[in-house]
């Protein structure tokens, strides 16, 4: 198809974060542009360039970053803050709409904090043998490389020139890499994926790079080339040591405001299933004052959480290795719970979420990194005669369209679970 430039009025931002446009074959999404904006583009179908701005939104502002534009991390970066916060919450209330859930969240909560404390880096193979790091265009596989990203907490200032030191010293395999970095209290913890099996020479230079600038941990597709110590992350009155890749919370003002909100809402549980576990985010606090059934389907990361748990002295904290997009807890089994809490991946827990809303559990809460899942599965739950009492958007992905969601669902009164039908 050939690409045009037309002149287009941006309507509003899709939930992408792009400006949309309303085309003669119909919606055109063009990355960087702004509600109320007349433009032109270069268009390809429903895809759009953006060229130049003729008119400019009331809301836009400077960008802070000298990559924006091109790098494809952040999605909206030029848009004034309450507008932002205005379009992000409306991400929310939309979902929730469509899915027939009637409530208003609470207004959205900046957990930027100091910056995200993890990050992956791309590395690729330029057509002259080096190697260019740093993240995709919007909407492409080219690699932008980067010197400096201004989203990033300041313990990961030096993680741009790390990636790169170790996209070069790999960059004779050809192969392209994505090399994980997160920011421990004990340092930076590093997993290399893409590159396969190392040879004895290369987990020598690796080794040698560990040292040289003082890694906490760097690993290999999970497993461990050099460990100086225990890459540690506190949770709570816990210290915890996660497997390498292991999931955590893109900030520590993000995880501090989810946890919050969920050891608020079970402060009066005694007993609680925590589904969807991961290495103790909510486990390892609720244990403080509750006995926590821990369930997720990586045992390395359960085996971190019970170990933090056992030297932090905390109340009883079992683990069960367990699949629950095929074996889901029952409904019989989540019963015996005061509370449950549930966190799972983008694509939600549909079937968990199911086996939740036909319990007799009085209170549970949601987790969510997408508002969409989140509201099916709320959907879900209400239809099983729970009440959504509040729901809180959680930004900790500032400038992009990712949502952090945390909701508080309680058993109505004089409302008894039903069977739910497929």
């Amino acid at each position: 198809m050939i690409s045009l430039h037309q002149r287009l009025r941006i309507d509003r931002l899709g939930g992408r974060g792009e400006g949309l446009a309303q085309g003669p074959q119909g919606l055109i999404a063009v990355p960087y542009a702004l509600p109320f904006e007349t433009i032109i583009a270069e268009v390809d179908g429903g895809r759009g360039k953006l060229v130049e701005i003729e008119t400019a939104s009331p809301d836009r502002i400077a960008p802070f970053c000298r990559y924006y534009g091109s790098c494809g991390g952040c999605a909206v970066q030029a848009l004034r803050p309450d507008a932002y916060a205005d379009w992000k919450r409306g991400l929310l209330v939309e979902a929730l709409r469509q899915a027939g859930v009637g409530a208003a969240p609470e207004p959205l909560l900046d957990a930027h904090g100091q910056g995200r404390r993890r990050v992956t880096f791309h590395a690729r193979m330029s057509a002259d043998g080096a190697a260019s790091v740093g993240f995709m265009e919007a909407r492409s596989h080219r690699i932008v490389d980067i010197a400096e990203c201004p989203v990033l907490a300041p313990s990961l200032a030096e993680a741009p020139q790390i990636a790169r030191g170790l996209g070069r010293l790999l960059a004779a395999s050809g192969k392209p890499l994505d090399i994980l970095i997160t920011a421990t209290t004990s340092g930076l913890d590093i997993d290399i994926r893409g590159h396969g099996p190392l040879s004895e020479d290369q987990a020598g230079q690796l080794v040698n790079f560990a040292l040289r600038h003082d890694l906490a941990r760097l690993a290999n597709h999970g497993a461990i080339v050099a460990l100086n110590r225990a890459p540690l992350i506190r949770m709570g009155q816990a210290m915890v040591a996660p497997p390498p890749g292991a999931f955590l919370q893109a900030t520590e003002a993000g995880e501090e405001a989810l946890a919050a909100e969920v050891t608020q809402a079970l402060s009066g549980a005694r007993r609680v299933a925590d589904l969807f576990a991961g290495v103790g985010t909510f486990s390892l606090r609720l244990a403080e004052f509750a006995a926590v059934h821990a369930v997720d389907s990586e045992g390395a990361a359960l085996s971190a959480l019970a170990k933090a748990a056992g030297e932090a002295r905390l109340r009883p904290v079992t683990v069960e290795t367990r699949d629950l997009f095929r074996r889901p807890l029952s409904s019989e089994d989540l019963s015996s719970y005061d509370g449950i809490v549930f966190d799972p991946p983008r694509a939600g827990a549909p079937e968990q979420a199911r086996a939740i809303a036909a319990s007799r559990a009085p209170l549970v809460v949601a987790v969510s990194c997408n508002h969409q899942s989140f509201a099916r599965d709320a959907a879900t739950l209400c239809a099983g005669g729970y009440e959504l009492e509040r729901v809180l958007p959680v930004d900790q992905f500032r400038h992009s369209p990712h949502l952090e969601i945390v909701a508080r669902f309680r058993r109505a009164a004089k409302k008894r679970p039903r069977k739910l039908l497929g």
